[in-house]
């Protein structure tokens, strides 16, 4: 198979590709040349920029399928496309949960999405997120069909080389064991590893397969999953300190502290099923997940409270 990837050198589009060329694919990347430009030396880059519209790089190829791991923008899709003039072959459109209004949530693909953001809303924020991913989605089904277009929406997506740190936070703290402060625990939360993501993108390229599908793993709440984390030989204590969190203080990643989000976080993932993800054990995630951290040297992370925050939310907590 002859695959583009819009993107293709950071997490998930790293695990694509990968994952491509170990199967004997023919992959062309386009990126801007600045993360991790040394990856995949095999495949063919060609570079350009999204933010201004720079896709002269896409002028020759045909390819069978188009990954596009980074649009965010409706204009993103529109101008890709524009660019690639019916040669993408499928395209397979990574969205998100996100995509759906919350407060007329399903379990299921049939919830209503958001309604399209104010025009040439260009912020990408808490706020704008899900409305613009809704609206990426509705340019590509407008400008090829239903038929033509596969529109994968993920929860949390976790696994190595995660740039965000937000399963890397939990996994280093419950790797660690001991007292570890929580809030919310009983909220419902829903992660898929990066790398049963990526097998299923590159399974809906090669079968052409369209629709919308929601790519996740089993829900459970935030102490079901955490414990699926923690490791035998380091036991731990989770320690609810959502009463004494100070709302100024570091957001705990991963959280869904607001009770109107839990439609997002308890999809059945019965559609992806049936076409073919394969998901994981957890444990599996968190410890390949904290190999990685452990090589890449334990760096401070972009996330979450750090040691000294962690130890005043737990301080009023002692015995």
């Amino acid at each position: 198979m002859r695959l583009l990837v819009l993107g293709g050198t950071s997490f998930v589009g790293r695990h694509l590709v990968e994952n491509a060329l170990e199967h004997g694919n023919e992959v062309t990347l386009f990126h801007r040349g600045r993360t991790n430009p040394h990856l995949f030396s095999e495949a063919e880059h060609r570079h350009g920029d999204r933010s201004t519209g720079d896709y002269a790089s896409l002028a020759s190829g045909v390819w069978d399928a188009t990954v596009d791991v980074t649009a965010y923008l409706p204009r993103h899709v529109d101008e890709a496309l524009d660019a690639l003039d019916g040669r993408q072959g499928h395209y397979v459109l990574i969205s998100s949960v996100s995509a759906y209004d919350p407060t007329v949530a399903t379990p299921d693909e049939g919830s209503p999405r958001y309604a399209p953001p104010a025009p040439q809303t260009e912020t990408i924020d808490a706020e704008t997120y899900g409305p613009l991913k809704a609206a990426c989605e509705r340019h590509a089904e407008s400008r090829l069909g239903t038929d033509g277009v596969a529109v994968v929406r993920p929860t949390y997506v976790a696994g190595p080389h995660d740039p965000t740190d937000r399963f890397t936070y939990w996994a280093r703290l419950m790797a660690a064991g001991g007292r570890v402060p929580v809030v919310w625990p009983d909220e419902p939360e829903q992660v898929i590893d990066v790398r049963d993501l990526a097998a299923f993108l590159l399974r809906l390229a090669a079968t052409q397969t369209a629709g919308v599908c929601d790519a996740v793993g089993p829900f459970g709440a935030l102490r079901e999953l955490l414990d699926d984390l923690a490791v035998p030989e380091h036991p731990y204590d989770l320690v609810d300190v959502t009463a004494s969190l100070d709302p100024g203080s570091a957001a705990f990643p991963l959280v869904q502290g607001d009770p109107a989000d839990r439609p997002l976080m308890t999809r059945t993932g019965d559609r992806a099923l049936a076409a073919g993800l394969r998901v994981r054990p957890l444990r599996e995630t968190a410890r390949d997940t904290d190999a990685w951290d452990e090589q890449r040297g334990r760096p401070e992370l972009c996330v979450g409270p750090d040691a000294a925050s962690r130890a005043a939310l737990l301080a009023p907590t002692e015995t």
